[in-house]
């Protein structure tokens, strides 16, 4: 089995796939800290699902899939983030009242406009071996810019992250930072697309980040340990569904939660045995 396995890693699509894990997990490590952080796990979900009607657009009109779920995104974020000014409510709430809306126009879009099927199941649940080099060239942009933005808003990013109140009382704008944090969530989803499809891509930034959580409280540990994470898994999922024939999306998402309720269990047991917290 594992000469098999390794014949696999010799075809282009099975080495197209890794290198999309690749690049993926630098951003997926570094932005799903700040999501977690930041307490927008459910925004990222809902991000994802909110791709809907553009998916349904791009195959009804014919036009690249990554440009509407880009843009069904970007509006979600970016009208979530107009909405969200007033913090009479809280993300979550107007997360749920935002995606109610994307999901009820993407269904009618899909049944009654273009009826829409197999290709845009595809693009929801994603293929890892279906990938193309453009694929994993923007893979490689989006990560970069991760990285940028990381760089340039992150003392913005963790300020707001521990304290938005006290931020802003001092006058500290937040818009441009929260806009740029929501944007780079909606430009990453679109990147997962070809991976594990939108409805699953949580599991590349979010699952993960939570994951190392667990374990240590120090940002920069926390940002590679996730960016390791991520990869690990990734090509876990990989080999698994190479392995299995199961879908590798689904895959990755099996492995990532279940290291999640591991480490769970064993930092729990930990805590009870009263060792000295690993952060």
């Amino acid at each position: 089995m594992l000469a098999d396995l390794l014949e696999y890693f010799t075809l282009p699509f099975v080495q197209r796939g890794l290198l999309e894990i690749t690049f993926l997990s630098v951003g997926a490590g570094i932005l799903g800290t700040w999501v977690v952080l930041r307490g927008l796990a459910f925004f990222a979900h809902a991000v994802g699902m909110a791709t809907f009607p553009g998916l349904v657009l791009a195959d009804g009109l014919a036009f690249p899939p990554p440009v509407g779920a880009l843009a069904s995104a970007g509006f979600f974020a970016a009208f979530l983030e107009r909405l969200s000014r007033s913090r009479k409510s809280g993300y979550d709430s107007i997360t749920a009242l935002l995606l109610v809306g994307m999901l009820a126009l993407g269904a009618i879009l899909a049944s009654d406009v273009f009826r829409s099927g197999a290709n845009v199941d595809m693009l929801l649940f994603g293929s890892l071996l279906a990938t193309s080099n453009s694929d994993v060239a923007f893979a490689g942009v989006v990560s970069a810019a991760v990285v940028l933005a990381s760089l340039f808003f992150g003392r913005a990013w963790l300020a707001i992250g521990f304290d938005a109140q006290a931020v802003r009382s001092l006058g500290v704008r937040t818009a441009l930072p929260d806009l740029a944090l929501l944007s780079l969530i909606a430009l990453y989803i679109t990147a997962t697309l070809s991976a594990v499809g939108s409805l699953l891509a949580a599991t590349l930034f979010v699952v993960p980040a939570a994951t190392v959580r667990l374990w240590t409280d120090r940002l920069l540990a926390w940002q590679l340990a996730s960016v390791g994470l991520v990869f690990l898994e990734g090509a876990g999922g990989l080999v698994v569904s190479l392995a299995t024939n199961a879908p590798p999306g689904a895959t990755i998402a099996t492995i990532a939660g279940s290291g999640f309720a591991l480490s769970f269990l064993l930092t729990n047991l930990a805590k009870r045995a009263g060792l000295p917290d690993s952060g």
